[in-house]
């Protein structure tokens, strides 16, 4: 009998010292940056051009095209970019694609004002969004093709560096954000937040040089793998021209991956499994949409807001990812999705505590520790979990049909939650005590199926 040996702590960690990890960790930089241009950014660029917290959280309805980036995923992971694909690979052409889109916006935003131009202002932060989902589904099909199909243990450490470098991207730009835009306001400029948007195209500027030293996978297994279910969709037609070649093409890019997904979990499975990625962060997604409107009504400042949130959140995210990265390893990814849940709907108590005592930059780095510590469990959980379930023939297509499902909770519900503070009568106490029972409901699907599921591990 053959007795596996359980790995130290220390080479279980050494994972992390993988090159591929590098990369993965850039890409998730990539992918998060654009969420700090339309999350904080736009709300603060809002708020302190008076519009009210209700304008503001519906606002964030832009957020709700990455809970249907699936539907062209499909197109993403099957269209060759002109020009681009032939020199710089299928995914990465379209990840620039994209970033020239996202770059472009920024500029528009710096030449209009949202008072008098509201409409305008949200339409350019929804072409920000579609462009930034559109990129997120090469982003994490080409973080998934870095790593072996079979290499669990590698692909939940590439999730832990995917979340690291998204939260890097999301703080670290929040930093400049935000400190670009109290810079130029106590600088006298009376568009602030408009220069600010061209110091971040700066940024937009550097990813793309930095994309340059991610290799991209030759795709001739996945391409063989789409042709041959497109021949498979042909023969059942029972002829062969013009027409059943596009009839077959078509019905294997779009349901092909749905089908996938089913057929492997089975009909029941599938949908708790769908049911449990839409629900699990919809608390979170509540508490992050008016965090930095609860900050700011509280009496902390943009400097205070940089230093706290995004500053010291960032290097507390960054440790427990790769902590998470490493629970997940030695104790699985269900028990870590357990895990975390409860934590988030723990932490997410101490703003209760914060809104009830009153300012107090103590409490307040206390509440930013634990709440960020928390959410790094539960995303690279969460990461680790879905990049386990893809078909690697699928694997942009399924990845992004469900991450875009738990960003479907996650944006349209959480869009009314400038509402309820409202309807609240500006109660944040209570608020954040409804923000943590949320989490209840999604790990109830997930005690339901936790013996059933299908991993690549």
């Amino acid at each position: 009998m053959e007795i596996e040996k359980k790995q130290s702590l220390s080479e279980t960690f050494k994972v992390y010292f993988d090159r591929r990890m590098i990369k993965i960790l850039l890409l998730g930089a990539i992918s998060g940056f654009p969420w700090v241009i339309i999350g904080s950014s736009l709300s603060l660029w809002l708020k302190e051009d008076g519009l009210s917290r209700s304008t503001i959280g519906w606002a964030g309805l832009i957020f709700a095209v990455y809970a249907f980036n699936y539907l062209w995923a499909p197109i993403i992971d099957r269209i060759r970019v002109p020009w681009l694909t032939e020199k710089v690979g299928h995914r990465r052409g379209w990840i620039i694609s994209m970033q020239t889109m996202i770059l472009t916006c920024l500029i528009c935003w710096s030449l209009i004002n949202p008072t008098t131009n509201l409409a305008l202002v949200i339409s350019i932060g929804l072409i920000i969004a579609i462009a930034s989902a559109t990129q997120d589904i090469t982003v994490d099909a080409l973080r998934i093709e870095q790593i072996g199909e079979h290499e669990g243990k590698s692909m939940q450490a590439g999730a832990a560096m995917a979340v690291v470098g998204w939260w890097t991207g999301y703080k670290l730009g929040g930093v400049v954000a935000l400190n670009s835009a109290e810079f130029f306001q106590k600088a006298g400029f009376e568009n602030y937040w408009q220069v600010t948007f061209l110091i971040l195209g700066i940024l937009i500027i550097g990813c793309n040089i930095g994309l340059m030293f991610i290799n991209e996978p030759p795709p001739t297994d996945r391409a063989e793998s789409q042709r041959q279910t497109d021949k498979i969709i042909e023969g059942k037609l029972g002829t062969s021209n013009i027409f059943t070649k596009i009839i077959a093409w078509s019905t294997g890019t779009i349901i092909g991956p749905v089908i996938s997904f089913f057929k492997k979990n089975g009909f029941k499975i599938a949908i708790a499994i769908l049911g449990f990625v839409f629900l699990f962060k919809i608390g979170e997604a509540f508490l992050g949409r008016m965090s930095v409107i609860f900050y700011k009504e509280i009496g902390f400042t943009k400097s205070d807001i940089a230093l706290y949130s995004k500053g010291l959140g960032w290097v507390t995210t960054v440790i427990f990812t790769l902590l998470g990265g490493l629970f997940a390893i030695r104790s699985g990814v269900i028990k870590a999705m357990f895990v975390s849940g409860i934590l988030m709907a723990s932490t997410n108590l101490l703003f209760s505590l914060l809104a009830w005592s009153g300012k107090s930059e103590i409490l307040f780095a206390v509440a930013v520790i634990f709440d960020d510590m928390a959410a790094a469990f539960a995303t690279v959980a969460f990461v680790a979990f879905i990049s386990l379930l893809v078909d690697r023939t699928y694997t942009a297509t399924q990845y992004a049909l469900l991450a875009s499902i738990g960003t479907a909770g996650r944006t349209t519900l959480a869009a009314s939650s400038g509402a309820l503070v409202d309807w609240l009568n500006g109660d944040w106490g209570i608020f954040f005590i409804i923000t943590a029972v949320m989490v209840i409901p999604s790990l109830i699907f997930l005690y339901m199926i936790k013996d059933k599921l299908k991993l690549n591990d």
